[in-house]
């Protein structure tokens, strides 16, 4: 229930307290997407294929989806396309990351996405840039140097791999918000899983073979990959679009930019990653996340709702 307060809309305090609760529960669900990635045998490449498989037939028994894929913009398909197949990309690039290194490494590069968005975003949504954002881009460099220093010299590749990879989700999370608007999140998002499951599956047998692409996964490997599929993609994409609802923009990025937090932290804990990082790591990770925090703080504060369906549902 809403109600108005000094010309301002307000929410009922249990159902804003309820979507507090609901974007923090989606904000560690999307954590365990770097743990299941490091616990599942499978390559990165068939990982993701089988990934984007699972997701797409979750969201194919999703009515709202049908409905609305059928009133995709033609005109758009292409783009909706182009991002389905920079959103499996992403998704290797993470993954393969995680398999070079280990989840904490790959977690703490994907927090540059924020940093990248900064510097991305205004190019490909024709916005101009804003000075604070440039500069905290700048100071997330001794963060990164920091980071690099703190991880043994094999792990440095998943550290190029894991870069990359944010640059990728920032790209396509600035192109989701340019069109996100002509049509239903749910929709576009069955879309951009088909048609990027099969860039995957085409580029990866021209590339390194079929056997390599289309792995049989272990009934572990299996379990695993439906978890990863239901309850880190599709159940916190409803539950985020319900939260969004009651949430400002403001807090719905205080609590997303918790994820790599929770992340790190789950890997130290469950994968005992700790052990194989320094102390350096773990600093140059909390100037990073430092900045990150820091980028909604010093940036225009709005409590205008967040629209559900600018959330990105192809978060890792």
């Amino acid at each position: 229930m809403k109600r108005a307060y000094n010309g301002a809309l307000m929410t009922d305090p249990h159902a804003l307290r309820r979507a507090q609760w609901q974007i923090h529960l989606c904000v560690l669900l999307w954590g365990f997407t770097a743990i299941l990635g490091k616990l599942i045998s499978l390559p990165a490449l068939a990982l993701v294929v089988w990934r984007m498989g699972l997701v797409s037939l979750v969201l194919a028994g999703w009515p709202q989806a049908w409905r609305g894929l059928r009133a995709l913009p033609r005109r758009r398909l292409v783009s909706y396309a182009l991002i389905g197949c920079l959103v499996a990309l992403h998704w290797f690039t993470f993954y393969a990351a995680i398999k070079l290194s280990n989840a904490s490494v790959a977690v703490a590069c994907m927090a540059l996405g924020a940093i990248f968005t900064a510097l991305l975003e205004p190019l490909i949504t024709r916005a101009p840039h804003r000075r604070h954002e440039l500069l905290l881009g700048l100071l997330a460099i001794p963060g990164v140097w920091l980071l690099v220093g703190g991880v043994p010299l094999e792990m440095r590749a998943g550290i190029a791999v894991g870069t990359l990879s944010a640059a990728l989700a920032a790209t396509f999370t600035a192109l989701n918000k340019r069109y996100v608007n002509e049509a239903p999140a749910e929709s576009v998002t069955l879309f951009e899983m088909t048609i990027g499951g099969i860039f995957l599956i085409l580029l990866g047998s021209l590339t390194f073979g079929a056997e390599q692409t289309l792995v049989i996964p272990s009934q572990a490997d299996l379990l695993w990959l439906i978890v990863l599929a239901i309850a880190c993609t599709a159940i916190p994409f409803v539950l985020s679009l319900h939260a969004l609802r009651h949430l400002s923009a403001f807090s719905a990025q205080l609590a997303i930019n918790l994820e790599p937090v929770y992340a790190i932290i789950l890997a130290a804990l469950w994968l005992g990653e700790y052990q194989q990082l320094s102390t350096q790591f773990y600093l140059g990770a909390a100037a990073i996340l430092l900045v990150v925090f820091l980028q909604p703080r010093l940036g225009p504060q709005t409590s205008s709702r967040v629209d559900p369906s600018r959330i990105d549902p192809s978060r890792k």
